[in-house]
């Protein structure tokens, strides 16, 4: 009996390995999600070797994954609130899929660097610019309204003359004003309750270009606080479906440093939602004032370290071309950097025109993802 039950074990090993490897998914949280599941490639050794890893889900059917530059197995799963999902992982032939991301060093427009995903659209200005406009390393927003990755078009139709991405001709726009600001959710140094913002980039490096996520890193000039100057970059992601790209903030620094990640404020007494899980995950919210161009649209960070305050920040500069004053406010979320510990969070927009009619949407949005994070997809290797 026994080397029965031992040939039967090993025959099921056998197929098993042959045919692939069972994956769950389970939703621990009382929320439908959409987010990527992510596996270690160390725990698909058993797989035999030589050829790609493919995903299907439980009608068998061949979905889109991608393995990431820091060797994961990435997949897109929508699961409802305590479900369970089957798919299974085996190896077979190079699959192409229909990205969903990218991302771009923009030469042609004065070295911007730009990218999106199915929902959304960042910049981030470039070293060219600053002998034109000044300095300027705010995040900007470029608000889409299409699942088309549109990034390369509307440059090439606003340096052709064709039509302006400032205007909304079906697919969206750029309205999202920085100027010398954190603009969308960037971070500097806060130290005495004073911001200290560095210049555009001086070089970029892309990690991973889709088909599912991009990775890219940007570095910056050092940087001088007092009598302090440290090395800063920043590390930068977003994931198919995803209304927010993830930040990982760097200083090169040998003591703590206070810092604050903030989103700029149109007026000096605007409202902005801030919001802390049981958990302490922060989020802030803030409603953009409504225009003809654009309408509503809703910006927001989370930090899943949580923060140490959230206020109100007014400054006063001069432009660095025009010599004109100017003055800015923001909120800012504040924390302290710790020497080799980067700080992690989220930053992004949701859009009356494409998904988020209400405040109310958006905020909803953000608590799930907050809790997402707090209370990961359960997934088990049978």
């Amino acid at each position: 009996m026994k080397k029965y039950f031992c040939l039967i074990s090993t025959l099921a090993w056998l197929i098993s390995c042959n045919s692939g490897l069972n994956i769950t998914v389970e939703n621990p949280i009382d929320f439908d999600r959409s987010e990527m599941v992510e596996i270690s490639i160390e725990k698909l050794m058993n797989l035999p070797a030589g050829k790609e890893y493919i995903v299907t889900d439980r009608q068998g059917e061949i979905i889109p994954s991608q393995i990431t530059y820091d060797g994961k197995l990435i997949f897109l799963t929508d699961i409802k609130a305590k479900e369970t999902l089957s798919y299974m992982v085996k190896t077979g032939e190079p699959q192409i899929f229909l990205p969903k991301v990218y991302a771009r060093f923009i030469t042609e427009r004065k070295d911007d660097f730009a990218w999106e995903n199915d929902r959304v659209a960042f910049r981030i200005y470039g070293p060219a610019l600053i002998s034109i406009d000044g300095p300027s390393n705010g995040l900007d927003f470029w608000y889409k309204r299409t699942n088309d990755l549109i990034i390369d078009k509307w440059y090439k139709d606003d340096l052709a003359g064709i039509r302006s991405y400032h205007d909304d001709h079906g697919e969206g726009l750029d309205d999202y004003k920085v100027g010398r600001t954190l603009g969308g959710g960037m971070m500097a140094p806060f130290e005495n309750d004073m911001l200290t913002l560095n210049e555009n980039f001086v070089s970029q490096e892309i990690f991973e270009n889709g088909p599912l996520r991009t990775t890219f890193k940007l570095t910056y000039k050092n940087i001088s606080v007092g009598e302090r100057t440290f090395s800063e970059s920043r590390t930068f992601s977003i994931d198919a479906g995803a209304q927010l790209t993830k930040v990982i903030q760097e200083y090169g620094v040998e003591d703590s440093l206070t810092v604050a990640a903030g989103l700029v404020k149109r007026m000096k007494d605007d409202d902005a939602f801030a919001a802390y899980t049981e958990r302490g995950t922060a989020a802030i919210i803030y409603e953009e004032p409504e225009n003809e161009k654009a309408g509503k649209v809703f910006v927001g960070m989370v930090f899943p370290k949580g923060l140490e305050k959230i206020i109100s920040d007014t400054y006063t500069i001069t432009h660095d071309i025009n010599k004109k004053k100017e003055t800015h406010s923001h909120v800012l979320g504040v924390t302290t950097y710790y020497p080799n510990q980067p700080v992690t969070y989220y930053t992004g927009y949701g859009w009356e025109k494409f998904g988020f009619p209400t405040l109310d949407a958006f905020q909803k949005y953000i608590e799930v993802f907050s809790l997402s994070i707090e209370e990961p997809l359960i997934i088990n290797i049978l």
